[in-house]
C-alpha cells in the first residue's frame, strides 16, 4: 500500500515531536532556530496546531485564514504571559484537552459560526503560548518568538493541506479521531 504524499508529510511531522509540554527537540538556544523548533518537539502541540488547520479547512470560507491567524495571534499573547512568569494552575490539562477537544471538533465536522471558532482557537491558543513563553529560554528574544510563531503557522498549514485535499471524504474525519484519541491518551498519561 503506498502512502499518499501529505499523509508521509504528517507521519513525519509526527514523528519529530515527543509526549511532553513544548519540549526544544534539541539543545537550548535563543535565535529563530531555537524558537521554530520548540513547537516541533512536542507532540500535545504539533497534534493541536495541526487540528486547528483541519479544522479550518472544514469550515471553510474566511474561516480558512481567521482561524488559524486568531490561534497564532493569541499564543503570542499568551506566550508573553507565560515570559512574564504568571502562575496558571492545570495548565498541562488545557493543552492535552485541547488536542482531545479539537480532534473531536474535526471528526465530528462540528460547524460554528467563525467567530465562535476563533473564540474558541483563541481560548487553546493561550494555552500553548503560556507554555512556549514559560520554557523561552532566558536570553530569548523576538527571533525565537518570531520562530515558535513560523512553526505554528507552519502546522496550521499541514492541516490546511489535509484538511483541503481531505474536505470531502470520511478520512479528514477519521484524522480527528485519532487527533482525539492521542489526546485522551495524554490525558490519562498526564
Amino acid at each position: 500500500m503506498r502512502l499518499p504524499l501529505s499523509a508521509a508529510l504528517l507521519l513525519s511531522l509526527l514523528a519529530l515531536a515527543t509526549p511532553a509540554m513544548a519540549h526544544p527537540l534539541g539543545g537550548a538556544g535563543t535565535g529563530w532556530a531555537a524558537g521554530f523548533v520548540h513547537p516541533l518537539g512536542g507532540l500535545d502541540h504539533a497534534l493541536a496546531m495541526i487540528a486547528v488547520g483541519l479544522w479550518a479547512a472544514q469550515l471553510g470560507g474566511r474561516a480558512l485564514w481567521l482561524v488559524p491567524s486568531t490561534f497564532v495571534i493569541v499564543m503570542l499573547a499568551g506566550g508573553a504571559l507565560g515570559a512574564s512568569g504568571l502562575v496558571w494552575p492545570a495548565l498541562e490539562f488545557g493543552i492535552v484537552g485541547s488536542v482531545l477537544l479539537l480532534g473531536l471538533m474535526v471528526a465530528a465536522a462540528l460547524r460554528l459560526p467563525t467567530g465562535l471558532g476563533m473564540a474558541v482557537v483563541g481560548l487553546f491558543a493561550l494555552c500553548h503560548g503560556y507554555a512556549h513563553g514559560s520554557e523561552m529560554p532566558a536570553g530569548a528574544g523576538a527571533l525565537y518568538v518570531v520562530g515558535f510563531a513560523a512553526a505554528t503557522a507552519l502546522l496550521h498549514g499541514v492541516g490546511l493541506g489535509l484538511g483541503v485535499a481531505g474536505r470531502a471524504g470520511r478520512a479528514l474525519r477519521w484524522g480527528g479521531a485519532g487527533i482525539a484519541a492521542a489526546g485522551l491518551a495524554l490525558i490519562l498519561g498526564a
